[in-house]
């Protein structure tokens, strides 16, 4: 199995990255077009804006740097969860990925500067421990949202329904693809965990009643 890697980042001085859903829209259309070993024009992107589709056709014309197993989008930062399919694959997606956006970002909003705080966090996930654990974690992390919900990481829910019913309609996210409702089916490979998570709805709940999840510190997932 190729190593599997969790990567973050954030907005620089914990500034918010994502402004609505245009610019959450706009970051999940790099993961699909960015995630090639060609060359993406950023000038021709940018002139025809999200009219290019998440098409089927056009992920088997790609030449895939990488796999996305999971990811996440929230107000300053982002998750995913790669695996490389060529040598330096992660490294070259990153690179493209935060540059474009950034890029996007910035003219869009009429800045300048820098949008990251740095290089992009990379946390290899080796052990048992971490794979079991690290797509929940980074699917989990909506629950910031909610005021009921956001104690999640010390194991206090108000309201599971809420907590499940917020997560199934937060478009941002990897969970819905999980859960069987075609989201953004081109940009993730959900292969790796099939085996394990059989029904990833009752994996989620379970994982939220029965984990202590404040102890995942110690598992070494971001």
């Amino acid at each position: 199995m190729a190593e599997l890697v969790h990567a973050l980042n954030r907005g620089v001085d914990k500034r918010r990255i994502f402004m609505d859903d245009h610019d959450h829209m706009r970051f999940a259309y790099g993961l699909f077009i960015f995630n090639d070993s060609k060359r993406v024009d950023i000038a021709s992107l940018k002139a025809k804006g999200l009219t290019m589709s998440f098409s089927k056709r056009g992920a088997e014309e790609r030449e895939r740097l990488v796999d996305v197993h999971g990811w996440c989008l929230m107000g300053n930062h982002y998750h995913l969860l790669l695996s490389e399919r060529v040598e330096s694959g992660i490294s070259m997606f990153l690179k493209k990925l935060n540059i474009g956006y950034a890029k996007y970002f910035n003219d869009r909003h009429r800045r300048s500067g820098t949008l990251f705080q740095g290089r992009t966090k990379q946390v290899r996930i080796e052990a048992d421990s971490q794979f079991l654990h690290i797509l929940n974690y980074i699917h989990l992390n909506p629950l910031d949202f909610l005021k009921e919900c956001s104690d999640w990481r010390e194991h206090r829910i108000a309201g599971m329904q809420i907590a499940l019913a917020h997560l199934e309609q937060y478009r941002w996210s990897s969970f819905m693809d999980y859960c069987g409702h075609a989201n953004f089916p081109t940009i993730i490979t959900t292969g790796l965990f099939s085996d394990v998570f059989k029904d990833y709805r009752h994996e989620i709940r379970s994982y939220l009643e029965d984990t202590d999840i404040a102890s995942l510190k110690e598992l070494r997932i971001e």
